[in-house]
């Protein structure tokens, strides 16, 4: 549940909306008291701003010491997918993979919907991601 939920990040928000996950995928998105009556056993975040799908990381990666870190300052920025072009290692690759990332040949659009992949990032209002959540798992959370 987030204050908004964007299907993209161009599209209207959805006022107090949120995204049901199951495992890896989304299984409904709707408002809260909707999605709420219809599962009303299921496990609830609540996450202030807006939460939308999780970002292409369209440009080279941040500097760290390790792949993996490379990988976890990408996720930090509410990404689960970077392009090719910028995978520099096999190390980088395997970092990627081990962690569920997408590597794109290309950049696309990032949306969400039911039974697509739950890639999904929470922002709030100064655009700091709050929360990033890759293959269905919260893998990010600022403090």
């Amino acid at each position: 549940m987030a204050d908004q939920v964007r299907y993209s990040w161009a599209s209207e928000p959805l006022q107090d909306g949120a995204v049901l996950v199951g495992r890896d995928r989304i299984e409904a998105v709707g408002t809260f008291d909707e999605l709420r009556a219809r599962f009303p056993r299921a496990r609830v975040r609540r996450w202030p701003g807006a939460l939308g799908p999780a970002r292409v990381h369209e440009g080279p990666l941040p500097k760290a010491p390790t792949p993996r870190e490379r990988i976890h300052e990408v996720l930090k920025l509410g990404a689960v997918a970077i392009l090719e072009e910028y995978v520099d290692s096999p190390e980088l690759r395997a970092a990627a993979e081990r962690n569920d990332v997408v590597v794109l040949p290309g950049a696309r659009p990032a949306m969400i919907g039911e039974s697509g992949r739950a890639d999904l990032a929470v922002f709030d209002a100064t655009g700091a991601c709050l929360a990033t959540v890759c293959a269905g798992r919260l893998v990010h959370r600022r403090r």
